[in-house]
């Protein structure tokens, strides 16, 4: 099988050259193009159809699914969405990046005859790039598309910052500085437990956003530009289309807030606390049944780790199916990723150490 991964050093320009080249010659064969409506694409995360009958969406991990016959397959994306990783059957993942050139992708050819599969996740955050599917084809001798792969019965729900987003898990060390090439979800705790537990998941995060104050935000609070304000949104900062609520019913719900709370080592308790407790009593009101977990992340130390485990504790005493956690703190054993956020191996610890205690809650059902 060649993937676009062996095209990309040559630059984009050749890689959409070859991309061109390869649709051409597969018509020959027969293609098969996929709207991106089809409903035998299956979609994780939460996504908008657009009056142009393209699939939008600007969370990190939002996913396309789907099975054919065929021995390529192509990908297009509204210009400049930004990097996705791919899996093609039992392949490593790879990452493709639609930059502002760039509107169809191969994705693999060279294909043994036969049923495959693919599964492309979003790496990134995309509420500045306003990412798009916009379909497939497939091409190659028997090309069809196939019924979609089956839904996990399992849901789960991660909210959080740039932790939960993946942010500079690509980096080598803290001295690097945030790009969206050094961002990838796919490598992040959540991520990682959600593909371990074979989940549907939803994935409600951006970087720099807090519970009551986001990153560098006044003392009093961030009013508009909190996670309260915009979780009950399809799209981030587009208030237009408001999220279905009934259509996912998480089993757990995650929460990983308060360290950019603190930020600039500004932090009202009570203002905190105060917003947390609204925000409970609202995932309780839209999910009454998912178990709550409440987390408190890996990058905070000393004085101001003490006072938001205070918090987080006082906020879930006494709720029925809410739950604390606690990551161990970065040490920097395992490295750093971008401004000191958890690396990769990071990442795999969090996700050793919260997978079982998830595992135990779903034992309980």
């Amino acid at each position: 099988m060649r993937i676009l991964k062996k095209l990309s050093s040559l630059g984009p320009s050749v890689a959409i050259v070859s991309t061109l080249l390869l649709i051409s010659t597969a018509c020959d064969h027969g293609n098969v193009k996929v709207e991106p409506t089809n409903p035998d694409i299956l979609y994780i995360g939460r996504t908008f159809t657009n009056d142009s009958m393209d699939i939008e969406f600007n969370y990190p991990g939002v996913t396309a699914m789907l099975n054919f016959e065929g021995t390529g397959l192509s990908m297009s994306a509204k210009p400049g969405s930004g990097q996705f990783m791919v899996e093609i059957d039992d392949d490593e993942a790879y990452k493709i990046n639609f930059t502002d050139s760039t509107s169809t992708i191969v994705l693999a050819d060279s294909l043994a005859e036969g049923q495959h599969s693919a599964r492309i996740a979003y790496a990134i955050e995309g509420h500045e790039k306003l990412p798009e599917f916009r379909g497939f084809e497939i091409f190659g001798p028997g090309a069809k598309l196939l019924p979609a792969p089956v839904r996990p019965e399992l849901k789960l729900m991660f909210i959080g910052n740039s932790i939960t987003c993946g942010y500079g898990t690509e980096a080598d060390s803290a001295q690097v500085h945030f790009s969206f090439e050094n961002e990838n979800h796919t490598l992040s705790y959540a991520y990682l437990i959600a593909r371990a537990l074979n989940a549907d998941f939803h994935m409600i995060a951006r970087s720099g956003i807090g519970m009551y104050r986001s990153y560098g935000g006044d003392i009093k609070g961030t009013p508009g530009n909190r996670m309260p304000d915009l979780f009950d949104r399809t799209l981030y900062y587009s208030p237009d289309h408001e999220w279905d609520h009934s259509s996912f019913q998480p089993a757990i719900i995650c929460i990983n807030l308060g360290t950019n709370d603190t930020s600039l080592e500004l932090f009202d308790n009570e203002l905190f606390e105060e917003k947390y407790n609204e925000f409970l009593d609202h995932l309780r009101k839209v999910y009454p049944s998912s178990k709550i977990v409440v987390l408190n992340g890996p990058m905070l130390n000393g004085e101001w780790l003490e006072k938001v485990k205070a918090s987080l504790d006082k906020v879930s005493e006494g709720r029925e199916n809410v739950y604390r956690f606690d990551f161990s703190p970065c040490t920097g054993d395992l490295g750093y990723g971008a401004d000191w956020h958890p690396s990769k191996g990071q990442h795999e610890r969090m996700r050793d150490e919260l997978l079982p205690y998830l595992q135990s809650l779903l034992a309980e059902n």
